[in-house]
């Protein structure tokens, strides 16, 4: 029976983290060299190569991908068993900031998988704009943000489509002018006013607000539509089958900032619970590859 050594386990993921032995060797208070000896024994011991060494710095080959998923997994699991028995559990605090429209349905399943392995940490979460967040990352606020953008930035966890959302059994997309809501600062806010221009459709504010519950009470009574992500919908709002009549939105991009290995045990952990918990999301909605699984 072959068994994986947690440490060299450690090492790899540090590799494949760092982009590099020389930098994984340096997080680790260990020499290059035997970095480089753990990931040699590693895949002699598997008869696999999990990296590959032909470019200029390193890249994980396919099998070095899956196995990173699987790497995280007994890290955490075999520090979570020594911190539990040993009664070394972690104690402190992490601040995170989180757009209000993707809070659900994600992040409290992933707040409660953090809780369950680190009982006595005190999140302090805050929910704002991911205009007001950026900022305030960059100022040393936060540990670690989330964010909704047009492009790729930090750590992309999915990707998802925009879609208009409206009162449920609603009629209100099909008159015009158009009437909308949307908050003042909503980054999808000026992407709905050009796709609307751009098809020639009459809008109207149906409201002037900065909260998104004012724009939510106010779609659900059907006074208006909205643009929201998919699948991030509350249960009182529904996607609007328009067949067409309304414009495409785009794809907006879920990021992460501040995940890097150095922050330390607690957050990479927080980190990989989000790639998961977002991971899952972005299949949850995803046709296509709904499409294949199925198939």
């Amino acid at each position: 029976m072959r068994n994986l050594d947690i440490t060299t386990l450690r090492s790899f993921v540090a590799v494949a983290d760092l982009g590099g032995v020389t930098k994984a060797a340096g997080f680790l208070n260990l020499t290059q060299s035997a970095v480089s000896m753990q990931l040699k024994r590693l895949e002699e011991m598997m008869g696999i190569d999990f990296l590959d060494r032909s470019g200029r710095g390193i890249a994980l080959t396919p099998a070095g991908e899956q196995l990173l998923g699987y790497a995280r997994r007994m890290i955490a699991l075999n520090d979570e068993i020594v911190r539990r028995l040993a009664d070394e559990e972690y104690e402190g605090e992490i601040s995170i900031g989180v757009p209000h429209d993707i809070i659900y349905p994600a992040i409290p399943a992933v707040l409660k998988q953090l809780r369950s392995a680190y009982p006595r940490i005190q999140v302090n979460m805050v929910s704002s704009n991911t205009s007001e967040l950026i900022p305030q990352f960059q100022k040393g606020e936060f540990d670690l943000i989330l964010t909704t953008e047009p492009t790729r930035g930090g750590e992309q966890l999915c990707s998802l489509p925009l879609t208009w959302m409206g009162a449920k059994g609603g009629a209100t997309w099909r008159r015009r002018p158009l009437r909308i809501a949307g908050g003042r600062i909503c980054s999808f806010r000026p992407r709905m006013l050009a796709a609307l221009e751009e098809a020639g459709i009459e809008w109207e504010n149906a409201v002037d607000t900065a909260s998104d519950r004012t724009v939510e009470v106010t779609v659900a009574a059907d006074m208006a539509v909205c643009v929201m992500i998919e699948g991030t919908e509350p249960p009182h709002l529904e996607i609007i089958d328009h067949g067409g009549a309304l414009p495409e939105v785009g794809t907006q991009f879920i990021n992460m900032y501040g995940a890097e290995p150095s922050k330390g045990e607690v957050i990479n952990h927080f980190a990989d619970l989000l790639r998961q918990g977002f991971g899952a999301f972005q299949h949850r909605n995803d046709p296509n590859i709904a499409q294949r699984r199925i198939g």
